[in-house]
């Protein structure tokens, strides 16, 4: 039987302005109505997946392709939705995860990123907010986002300590208080220093497209910031020939190559 409850969200809020300093600083208190579901997510984030098409209908889904340009290169990614294998294919490179090993087939030798660290990336990125649904998440509240006058409530995301290689990172996704659909995602790197950080970097969620009743973003877009202070576009990227089947690709699609790079171990 479905509820409605209040929730009193008390939050420190800094106005959007170039040189913010301590009378900036405002405190508020924003009530939201959101529906109650039988769920083992947060009210919140079960009303934010079923803003985005429910996660029943997403975990139906087998695999996910979509196209973007990475600088010159245009990259191609493909991921297996239930064992997260991926893989990445370009004109000038491959690289994938088969399920136990990260690849990288690179003859001439023009991919200079860490194959490691970017292999999934863009699929976290892009799969918002369901990846967020994944086990192993642990969650919480995180202060308002204020951006143009605007307030979009928002929730902290960490992982237990054997999730994925960078356990420590923490994302913040931000939704619109109406429609619940989210806006935006803050997130801190701490891949290969093993350290906590407090260096929040910020994207902003826009024009969601309508991919088989799942929301997924047609553009996302990095802004400046001076902590949760949100400053001017950064840089966007924009994806193409997205698609989601309930079929998946032969083990052999993500599979490691002959000659391949030197590959490296990582467990997800």
């Amino acid at each position: 039987m479905k509820r409605l409850l209040y929730f009193l969200l008390l939050s420190s809020l800094l106005a959007c302005k170039d040189k913010p300093n301590d009378s900036d600083i405002t405190v508020e208190v924003t009530e939201v109505l959101v529906e109650s579901k039988m769920s083992d997510y947060p009210l919140a984030l079960d009303s934010i997946f079923s803003a985005h098409g429910g996660m029943t209908k997403w975990r139906s889904k087998k695999t996910l392709e979509f196209v973007f340009k990475n600088g010159e290169v245009t990259e191609k990614h493909s991921t297996d939705l239930k064992t997260r294998r991926d893989k990445i294919e370009s004109t000038d490179y491959t690289l994938g995860f088969d399920g136990q090993e990260v690849w990288l087939l690179d003859p001439k030798d023009d991919y200079k990123g860490d194959e490691v660290f970017y292999h999934n990336l863009m699929f976290y990125f892009y799969a918002m907010p369901f990846v967020l649904g994944d086990p192993g998440i642990e969650y919480g509240e995180a202060e308002i986002l204020t951006f143009q006058d605007k307030k979009y409530p928002g929730i902290r995301i960490s992982y237990k300590p054997d999730i994925g290689t960078s356990p420590k990172d923490e994302y913040y996704l931000h939704y619109d208080p109406t429609t619940y659909q989210m806006k935006w995602l803050g997130y801190t790197v701490t891949y290969k220093s093993g350290e906590k950080s407090d260096n929040v970097k910020w994207i902003r969620y826009e024009n969601w497209m309508n991919h088989g009743g799942l929301l997924l973003p047609e553009v996302i877009s990095w802004y400046n910031y001076e902590g949760n202070i949100i400053k001017e576009k950064k840089r966007e990227i924009s994806f193409e020939d997205v698609r989601l089947s309930e079929s998946a690709r032969p083990n052999s699609f993500y599979a490691k190559p002959k000659g391949t790079n030197n590959t490296n171990s990582q467990n997800q």
